[in-house]
């Protein structure tokens, strides 16, 4: 059984206030003998929605064995809570980027016949090739760019090599039309800060994801790389993190995907020291 990040409560400080059960999209929470309770790990996903909404402090997100995540059971247990429950499911979903899970329950909605007015999916945005999260800032955009810019007195000067938004693993749609035919860096959000060299050395010509293999659900990240190389032609992936051992999770977890592909995508690994070297 993997390891991934689900809430915990804490029995002793939990009062029943119930205030943590409308806050959870997924309904994984319920009140069973005055106390809140996690129903099933298979409906957490472990983004901690329901964390701000508890008085009392007594929610929190630990790592630890749990079953897989799973979107169709969620929609078979929200889809009996009524349509209010429903829509901020796929309203979450859409808010944290989460696309293909987004995806999973439209089809579910749709091979059980449950209806969904046009106004509702597109609420949602059911349509992801021009899909916004609730942040506008999550706009899918590819731009071109060379890392070389001239400024005002003709002199070359230091620029961004980065030619593609949103980068944030989890906020990237799977079919963002820059991930066709890309060579993909996977960096560990650390990496840019500490490489001075960055933009010339790794991320010129290619589409940047970026992502804290620490803090961030290794579950999740697995299945959007995996769905990313299944929908797309990825010309190679390039992995860059720090030396440090927490930023290594995502190495074998990259190749996984990259054997479940079926494709031949060229892996590379590199790795930055903390003080700022390039050691591998």
């Amino acid at each position: 059984m993997p390891k991934r990040k689900v809430i915990k409560i804490n029995e002793k400080k939990c009062n029943g206030c119930a205030k943590c059960i409308p806050n959870c999209p997924e309904g994984a929470i319920q009140i069973i003998d005055k106390k809140a309770r996690l129903v099933s790990d298979l409906f957490c996903d472990g983004l901690g929605a329901c964390i701000g909404y508890c008085p009392q402090g007594a929610i929190t997100i630990e790592e630890r064995d749990a079953e897989p995540y799973d979107e169709r059971k969620v929609m078979a247990n929200i889809v009996k809570q009524g349509r209010n429950v429903l829509k901020a499911h796929l309203l979450h979903l859409k808010e944290h980027g989460q696309r293909e899970y987004l995806d999973t329950a439209f089809d579910y909605l749709k091979e059980n016949n449950i209806e969904f007015s046009p106004e509702e999916s597109d609420a949602c945005l059911r349509d992801q090739a021009s899909a916004h999260s609730a942040c506008p800032g999550s706009k899918v955009m590819r731009m071109t760019r060379k890392y070389a810019a001239t400024g005002k007195t003709g002199k070359a000067k230091e620029g961004s090599a980065l030619q593609n938004w949103p980068i944030q693993l989890m906020l990237v749609p799977v079919s963002a039309p820059y991930l066709m035919d890309a060579d993909l860096l996977i960096a560990a959000d650390c990496v840019p800060f500490a490489y001075p060299d960055f933009n010339k050395d790794l991320l010129e010509g290619k589409v940047l994801l970026v992502g804290c293999p620490k803090l961030d659900n290794l579950t999740v990240y697995q299945e959007k790389i995996s769905l990313i190389l299944e929908k797309n032609t990825v010309r190679s992936v390039t992995y860059a993190h720090m030396e440090v051992p927490c930023c290594f999770g995502l190495v074998n977890l990259i190749k996984s995907a990259i054997i479940a592909s079926a494709k031949e995508v060229p892996f590379n690994e590199v790795i930055i020291g903390i003080k700022g070297e390039r050691l591998k």
